[in-house]
């Protein structure tokens, strides 16, 4: 019984990996090495037939079948704040979470590394975005969860995959991406190898 999370270096594994360490949420971690493709062969294609990562095995005879398998970050966020974060216990905080998981992997993802947009949409998106923001504060209003996680991940990629952008211009954002550095359940996912 219990969670395996399956995932590369410097991949989206690392915002399930920080969600649960903030949790609390016991799992083994299993690297799968990216350069020998690993993700591209049996037995990995049995957990994500299309070969990325991450992806999460939830073992437990009360599911059905007695195991889920779960790929894609935000999906895979979504069910460990609903099964084991308590968090989305109503249809209302659920769609909260959602929309904001959603915003993080979609529209914000695609403005930081899609090179056609991050010159436009991405500093349309801070303009939005920063005001929002409550440092140390929660995206959505009540206590740290899913939607900071997966907010303020991708916002601390900015200082590790562009260190050129100039984030002044928008003081909650980096504010954000500080405090979130300093958080010690980041550091430790970000440490797993």
């Amino acid at each position: 019984m219990g969670l395996t999370l399956f995932g590369g270096l410097r991949s989206r594994a690392s915002m399930p990996r920080w969600y649960m360490a903030e949790k609390g949420i016991a799992y083994d971690w299993k690297l799968v090495d990216m350069g020998a493709k690993e993700h591209q062969q049996d037995p990995f294609l049995a957990i994500n037939p299309f070969g990325k990562v991450p992806a999460l095995i939830d073992t437990d005879p009360a599911l059905p079948g007695g195991e889920l398998r779960l790929f894609e970050s935000g999906a895979i966020l979504l069910y460990l704040a609903e099964r084991h974060g308590q968090e989305c216990a109503s249809a209302a905080e659920r769609a909260v979470a959602q929309q904001w998981v959603l915003f993080a992997n979609a529209t914000l993802a695609t403005a930081l590394f899609n090179p056609n947009q991050r010159e436009t949409e991405f500093p349309r998106l801070m303009g939005k975005l920063d005001p929002l923001l409550v440092p140390g504060g929660s995206i959505s209003g009540g206590e740290w969860g899913v939607a900071d996680c997966a907010i303020n991940a991708h916002l601390a990629y900015l200082p590790i995959f562009f260190p050129q952008i100039d984030l002044s211009p928008w003081p909650a954002v980096e504010a954000t991406i500080r405090l979130t550095q300093e958080r010690p359940a980041y550091q430790q996912a970000m440490a797993v190898g």
